[in-house]
C-alpha cells in the first residue's frame, strides 16, 4: 500500500519566509525547476529577490505553478521549456533570457535524472541519456552563462562577483553506487568540471561551486522513503536520522548565490545529514 510522506518519516516544517532580499536585482536561471530540488531552489531564489527563469522539459502546468508562486513573492519569473542536453535548445533559452531579463547573474545547474541498471545490462541509451542530461547539460548551460559573465563583468551595485554558478552534484560524486554506474560517473564528472571551472574563472570574479545532496525527499528517489520499511533502511545511512527536504538544498543555493559566500570558490557543500561520514564505521565497520 502506498504511504503518505508523513507515514514514512517526519516531514520537516518549511522555514519562515525569506525576509532579506539578498539577491535583489539579480537574474537567475534554474534548470529542472518544475519539481523537487529545482523547484525549491527556484522558489527560494525568487523569495530572496531574484527574477527567475524556470527551466523544465515536461509538465507545463507544474512549471507555471512555480512561476506564479515566485511572482507572488514579488519577483519576476517565466517558464522556458528546453532539453539541457541539446546545444541549440540551451542557446535558445539563453537568448530568450537575454532578451527578457537582459543578463544572468546566477545559474543553478540542477537538471538531472537516473536510468538505473546492473552494469552488464546497462544499454548505451541509458548511459548516454544520464551523461547527456546530468553532465553535458551542465557544461552547455555553464558555458553560455560564463560567456555572459565575461561580457558584462562585475556590476558592484548588484553583486561583488561577475556571476555565480551552482552545480547540483550528489554524495555519489564520492560514494560509489553499484547499479547506478552512469549516475555516479556523471556526478564524479560534475565535481571535476566544477573545480576546473572554478580554478579557471576565479580571476574573472566568477564563482563556481557545487551542492552535493544526500537523500532528499523528491520523486526521483520515492522508493527509498515512501514506506516505513524503506524509510527505516534509509536511516541506517544517515547519522542525522531524518531524510533531507528540498528546502534544505534551496537554503544552501541561496547562500552560495549571495555575497555572503563571496570567498567560497570551487567548494562542494555536502548537504546530506552526515551520509558521507560513512555511518557503518561508527561501530567499527
Amino acid at each position: 500500500m502506498s504511504m503518505t510522506p508523513a507515514a514514512a518519516g517526519p516531514v520537516r516544517a518549511a522555514p519562515a519566509r525569506v525576509t532579506a532580499k539578498v539577491l535583489k536585482g539579480q537574474k537567475a536561471l534554474v534548470t529542472g525547476a518544475n519539481s523537487g530540488i529545482g523547484r525549491a531552489a527556484a522558489l527560494a531564489l525568487g523569495e530572496a529577490g531574484a527574477d527567475v527563469v524556470v527551466n523544465y522539459v515536461v509538465d507545463d502546468q507544474a512549471a507555471e505553478q512555480v512561476v506564479a508562486q515566485i511572482k507572488s513573492s514579488g519577483s519576476d519569473a517565466y517558464a522556458h521549456r528546453a532539453d539541457v542536453s541539446q546545444e541549440s535548445e540551451v542557446q535558445g533559452m539563453f537568448r530568450d533570457m537575454m532578451e527578457r531579463f537582459g543578463t544572468i547573474d546566477v545559474l543553478v545547474n540542477n537538471a538531472g535524472l537516473q536510468r538505473d541498471a546492473p552494469f552488464h545490462e546497462m544499454t548505451l541509451a541509458q548511459w548516454n541519456t544520464v551523461i547527456g542530461i546530468n553532465l553535458t547539460g551542465q557544461f552547455l548551460c555553464a558555458r553560455e552563462a560564463v560567456r555572459e559573465f565575461l561580457r558584462r563583468g562585475v556590476v558592484e551595485s548588484v553583486s561583488s562577483a561577475a556571476g555565480k554558478i551552482i552545480c547540483m552534484s550528489s554524495v555519489h560524486q564520492v560514494i560509489p553506487w553499484g547499479g547506478h554506474a552512469n549516475y555516479a560517473a556523471s556526478k564524479g564528472g560534475i565535481m571535476m568540471m566544477m573545480e576546473s571551472l572554478a580554478q579557471e574563472l576565479a580571476p574573472h570574479r566568477i564563482r563556481v561551486n557545487s551542492i552535493a545532496p544526500g537523500a532528499i525527499r523528491t520523486p526521483i528517489n520515492r522508493t527509498a522513503w515512501q514506506t516505513p520499511e524503506a524509510y527505516a533502511r534509509l536511516m541506517t545511512l544517515i547519522p542525522y536520522d531524518r531524510i533531507g527536504e528540498p528546502v534544505d538544498i534551496a537554503r544552501a543555493a541561496v547562500w552560495l548565490a549571495s555575497d555572503d559566500s563571496d570567498y567560497v570558490v570551487g567548494a562542494t557543500l555536502f548537504v546530506d545529514g552526515g551520509m558521507t561520514l560513512f555511518p557503518g564505521f561508527a561501530t567499527g565497520g
